[in-house]
């Protein structure tokens, strides 16, 4: 009897292949990225927030994208640092499970919905500027926010709802955290239809992204092309490659792992791939959006240079 609860409420995750003699080593690097990554994020939200000059749509989509790395890295990187720290399996009931896979792609979903709406703001600004106020008030942004993660939202639970729905026969996830793939595998039922509508979501999603984005640099491209002002070009494409450099990461990101679900003989590397996705995804977006927005960066050293005026005076 205690077997049978055992293998049908509680499910193994394997953990990163990791020598003894790395564990600690890898253990400070990976606590030191999510310190980093925390510190960052928050850090860009407050600063945004505070700065009344800074209450513009495309700022206020950036606390969408640092909300979402905070909230991507936390589901995974505090389970794998446990994982190295005891080095050892990690159990996990079911429920906990389903809700991981949820959480897990929840956060890659958002992150193209997200990306999606900031192409959109970036085209307004660009190619109907004139408009760009009346068009991208904070109602809209919004609005826009919430049908991302609606969006996201939707989509994931329908994904996960199909995988919820087979009975299991197995208790092992090859994964070090899960995911909808490993969690489907667990069921000894014909799992044809999860995989199809695992491949319609991920083409619809990938699709939509890469034609939205594609067709908005597109046209931002022609416009800057026929304009003859400098100094509007050179912010549109500061502006730009910033969002296209975290774009592409993204898409690289998530082809390799899609990718690697396909080939089983590679699974370790795939564990690597999909843990390196939720911690150097999020500490790079921070870096990109953080450091290369002028303005940006203007107020982080603002607010540090007033923060050591205040340690001074307090001496």
């Amino acid at each position: 009897m205690m077997n049978q609860t055992f293998s049908g409420d509680i499910i193994i995750l394997e953990r990163l292949q990791v020598t003894p003699k790395t564990s600690i080593p890898v253990f400070i690097l990976v606590l030191l990225i999510y310190i980093f990554i925390m510190v960052t994020n928050i850090g860009l939200v407050v600063v945004i927030c505070r700065s009344r000059s800074l209450h513009q749509p495309m700022y206020l989509l950036f606390c969408n994208m640092s909300i979402n790395n905070v909230f991507g890295a936390t589901i995974i990187v505090p389970q794998v640092l446990r994982d190295l720290l005891l080095n050892s399996e990690r159990y996990i009931y079911y429920t906990d499970c389903v809700f991981q896979v949820v959480c897990v792609h929840l956060h890659a979903c958002a992150s193209h919905t997200v990306l999606m709406v900031m192409a959109f703001d970036r085209y307004v600004a660009i190619c109907n500027p004139l408009r760009y106020a009346t068009i991208m008030t904070n109602g809209m942004v919004v609005k826009l926010s919430v049908g991302a993660w609606a969006t996201a939202f939707v989509l994931v639970m329908s994904l996960v709802g199909l995988s919820v729905r087979l009975s299991r026969c197995r208790s092992v996830i090859s994964h070090p955290f899960c995911d909808n793939a490993s969690l489907f595998k667990l069921s000894c039922e014909d799992i044809s239809v999860n995989s199809i509508y695992g491949l319609v979501y991920t083409v619809v999603l990938l699709g939509s992204s890469m034609c939205s984005v594609t067709l908005t640099y597109v046209r931002i491209t022609m416009v800057c092309l026929s304009s003859k002002n400098k100094a509007m070009n050179s912010k549109a494409l500061q502006t730009c490659a910033t969002h296209l450099a975290v774009y592409i990461m993204l898409l690289v990101s998530g082809f390799i792992i899609v990718i690697l679900h396909r080939f089983p003989e590679l699974s370790d590397h795939r564990k690597a791939a999909a843990v390196l996705g939720h911690i150097a995804l999020p500490a790079l977006n921070a870096v990109i959006y953080g450091l290369q927005i002028k303005e940006i960066r203007h107020r982080i050293k603002a607010l540090f240079h007033n923060s050591k005026v205040a340690v001074m005076a307090a001496k």
